[in-house]
This record gives structure tokens, sequence and C-alpha cells, in this order.
């Protein structure tokens, strides 16, 4: 079981929720059911929980398959948090229209992002070499 990654999972989608919500009641403080109507906390809420939905999955989809090599469960771990860090201050971010805040956490989101993809490579390639070729 990927007990990590299942962890992270339950916090995204906690946190999905939320974002949810913030999109639900923005949209009713300003009598818009669809767009944002040109109200910008609207919009920034809207972005947020896109940007979410957008980035989320295929991270936890990186964080499952590096935790499923049996890898030291801490590295999962801390890649899992820096994601997850990374991930709330960019919604953060966008909800408030923070620059500075977004360009970090990006970075943040980005550099694990990066991390997973190579470590995964690196794991592929190791196995398909192992066992005779691609």
């Amino acid at each position: 079981m990927l007990r990590i990654t299942s962890f992270f999972a339950g916090l995204f989608e906690l946190y999905f929720v939320r974002l949810a919500l913030n999109v639900i009641g923005q949209r009713r403080a300003n009598k818009i059911a669809l767009g944002a109507g040109g109200f910008s906390d609207l919009e920034g809420a809207i972005r947020a929980h896109g940007n979410f939905a957008e980035y989320v999955p295929l991270g936890l989809m990186l964080l499952g398959l590096f935790e499923s090599k049996s890898v030291d469960p801490l590295f999962v771990a801390v890649l899992g948090a820096l994601l997850a860090l990374g991930r709330f201050h960019h919604a953060r971010a966008l909800t408030y229209g923070n620059l500075k805040l977004r360009m970090r956490s990006v970075m943040l989101i980005f550099g694990t992002l990066f991390t997973l993809a190579v470590v995964n490579i690196v794991f592929a390639l190791r196995t398909w070499l192992g066992s005779g070729g691609l």
C-alpha cells in the first residue's frame, strides 16, 4: 500500500474541497453563476481551484510511482510535503494576488515535480537496462 501517497492524496482532496467552497462563496457574494463577471477576487479563487486541479493529480501519480519503488519513506514524505507546501502557498497566492508568494511557490512546485520526474525516469531506465534493454 502506498501509505505516504495515500496520506497526501487525502490532504490534497480536503484542500481541493476548501478551494471549491471558496469559489462557491465568491460566486454567491458576487451573484455570478458562470465565469468571474469581472470580479478579481472571484477570478483568483477560480484560478486557485483550477490550477490545483491541473497540477496535483500528476504530482500524486509521480509520488505514488516513486513510493512504489520501495525507497526510503522519509524521502517520499519530504517530497510529498514539499509538493503540498508549494501547492497550498500557490493557491493562497492566486486567491489573494500575491505575486511574490506565487513565484516562490511555483519554484517549489516545479522543483519537486522535476525531482519526482527525474527519479522515476532513473528507476525506469535502471530496470530496463538491468533486464537487458529497452
